[in-house]
């Protein structure tokens, strides 16, 4: 017979602790609900066999720095980054602790992996890396109005890969014989000032970056660009959900989903540095009818047929 004692003397294995870290509005859980919903496919149910810390979330860029290096003091098993600049803070921080990125930079690039196969570091994950995603995101603009010739393409001058990014933009529209005009939004407060003062800039629509403080204001941007009467394409599907008019682009919170697999298979012991970034192969095309409708567009029957994901 084993003496109590000695069961007395064993410890449960403490629960992992995955941290996540993006910009957050507050009342925004969508990728979370995703994260979660992956994580319980792979047999981790928070609160039971896992931890999630959410003190990471932040409200702007300018705050990732300090919380990464508060989520380091904690001994976090795993960091979830959104976004080429929550990953970049995480990957400064900690050449260590594995990190699970999803992303629509190239994180060889951005110089967080030493190739999408065999990443080489500590960090690994989803990237939603596509060459001509803002060109199609400008076609499909130009199938739904072909009259635009001016367009504002807002970001973030916080993110270095969003301002980077605008030469990527240029090239697209001067094959659509379009120009494009810079639009900066540090923060979640600038939204509608900055929106509002467009229709007086000369300006025919607004494509939004798929940045990650636009994603989790998508709610107030959608509004203030509905309120100003342009017409404007998003980077998912999100945004016209939420009323906007169009969007191109990955599906988010499958993203999010495939993350959580990753995440499993390092809390089982495999390193980042030998797990491929996962590229994402499927775009949505989306289209709200009901607010094409409003703009006065007659939604083309190329875009109807084409379209993933029709609101109404």
């Amino acid at each position: 017979m084993i003496p109590c004692t000695v069961f007395a003397q064993q410890k449960a294995a403490p629960i992992p602790r995955v941290a996540v870290l993006w910009v957050d509005s507050g009342d925004d859980s969508t990728n979370l609900v995703a994260l979660r919903e992956g994580l319980r496919a792979q047999g981790y149910i928070e609160g039971a066999t896992v931890h999630l810390d959410r003190a990471s979330l932040v409200d702007r860029y300018e705050r990732l720095t300090d919380a990464v290096e508060r989520l380091i003091a904690k001994k976090i098993d795993v960091i979830v980054c959104y976004g080429a600049t929550a990953t970049l803070a995480a990957r400064k921080a900690t050449a260590v602790v594995p990190i699970v990125s999803v992303t629509g930079a190239n994180p060889v690039t951005i110089g967080v992996a030493e190739s999408l196969s065999r990443p080489g570091g500590n960090v690994t994950g989803i990237t939603f890396l596509h060459p001509d995603l803002d060109a199609k995101r400008l076609e499909v603009l130009h199938a739904i109005r072909p009259a635009i010739r001016r367009v504002a393409v807002v970001l973030n001058p916080s993110s270095a890969t969003e301002s980077a990014n605008i030469r990527r933009w240029e090239t697209a529209a001067a094959r659509l014989n379009f120009e494009v005009r810079p639009v900066e939004i540090r923060l979640e407060s600038d939204i509608d000032r900055v929106i509002s003062q467009l229709p007086q800039q000369n300006i025919d629509a607004i494509a939004v970056v798929a940045g990650t403080l636009f994603f989790a204001h998508r709610m107030q941007i959608v509004a203030a660009i509905t309120s100003s009467g342009l017409p404007a394409v998003y980077g998912s599907a999100e945004y016209v959900e939420a009323g906007g008019l169009v969007s191109y682009g990955p599906n988010v919170a499958d993203g999010f989903r495939e993350a959580a697999v990753l995440v499993a298979k390092i809390l089982r012991g495999a390193k980042p540095a030998v797990i491929p970034f996962e590229q994402a192969t499927k775009f949505e095309l989306a289209i709200n009818v009901r607010t094409a409708k409003a703009l006065g567009i007659v939604t083309p029957q190329s875009i109807l047929l084409r379209a993933d994901k029709v609101f109404d």
